[in-house]
């Protein structure tokens, strides 16, 4: 039986509203999980806002569990390059690995019967040999990957042989409207014919646009076969830096302005400038393996690259790339 209600967490973020806002066109009864009521302005239309604080261990999520039929867990403290918290491992500890312990026992509590965590590719770690399966052992590089995997096992120790029946979703880097850190600068890069020194780099990385990761994460709400699995999610076709560049370029309409500079020299240049990390996202390959989610929920990305690439685009020029 589908679950009538659903409780989003992070419901105003990048996925979340995304999220939201295809479960109301599919008729479900949608709360959305917010901070403060500072926030309701942003949520989309027909979601019943539920303002729980902060997340953490004493975050009280009573009311925001109560009477729905399944949640998905969005809401996370973020990577981020540049971090000024006095105690980021911390942050990431409260937020990402205690906040989802808490929301999983009153889910439990207030019978719940699905709960969809949404963790990130980056467990396995940085760069891969081959694509990534789900049961690789894990190999977290930085406090946020750390924090997402031990969020996955608080997850599944608060709900050993209960009735709640938990889903791990470890999606790559995601792409669509709305999206923000380095795929935003990269576009803007693009947009204004900047010339990018990545025409060298041979690698291979996966994405997923968002609305085929909206489209995951239906399927494990609402399909068997989904229970106690931990999946990886992506676009199926994966693609180098330059040929992303390429693409994305055709689909802002611009020339790819591509320098082959030989890929020692780019790694060179970013120990440098002590922005190694963030030239070992656009150099190294990190592939995803998506069997697992096609075979068992008998899934598909419902989106090629070249139209979220385009969709991502539209909303880049609509928007004037705010």
């Amino acid at each position: 039986m589908r679950p009538a209600a659903v409780l989003v967490t992070g419901v105003s973020g990048f996925v979340g509203s995304a999220l939201c806002a295809r479960l109301v066109e599919r008729g479900y009864r949608v709360r959305g999980a917010t901070r403060s009521a500072s926030t309701h302005g942003l949520l989309p239309p027909s979601v019943q806002p539920v303002v729980i604080g902060d997340i953490g261990p004493q975050t009280d999520w009573t009311f925001a569990v109560e009477g729905v039929d399944a949640v998905v867990h969005l809401a996370a403290r973020v990577h981020m390059l540049r971090d000024t918290a006095t105690d980021p491992f911390a942050d990431y500890q409260r937020i990402n690995v205690e906040g989802t312990r808490s929301l999983a026992v009153a889910a439990l509590r207030a019978g719940v019967r699905r709960f969809i965590f949404l963790s990130s590719a980056k467990v396995h770690g940085e760069r891969s040999v081959r694509p990534f399966q789900a049961d690789d052992e894990p190999a977290p590089a930085d406090a946020y990957a750390v924090s997402k995997l031990a969020a996955e096992r608080a997850l599944q120790q608060a709900l050993a042989g209960s009735a709640t029946q938990w889903t791990i979703v470890r999606p790559p880097l995601v792409y669509g409207p709305g999206v923000r850190a380095n795929f935003l600068r990269l576009m803007s890069a693009v947009m204004r014919g900047v010339p990018l020194p990545l025409g060298a780099i041979e690698n291979r990385r996966s994405l997923i646009y968002l609305g085929n990761l909206v489209d995951a994460l239906l399927a494990c709400i609402e399909r068997t076969g989904a229970e106690g699995r931990t999946f990886l999610v992506s676009d199926g076709e994966d693609l180098s830096t330059p040929e992303l560049v390429r693409r994305l370029a055709a689909a802002l309409g611009r020339p790819a302005r591509l320098l082959p500079i030989p890929v020692a020299v780019l790694r060179l240049a970013g120990f440098l400038t002590g922005k190694s990390a963030a030239l070992d996202r656009l150099v190294d390959s990190l592939q995803v393996d998506s069997t697992a989610i096609r075979t068992a929920l008998n899934w598909a990305p419902p989106y090629g690259v070249d139209q979220g690439l385009a969709e991502t685009a539209r909303w880049y020029s609509l928007s004037g790339g705010a």
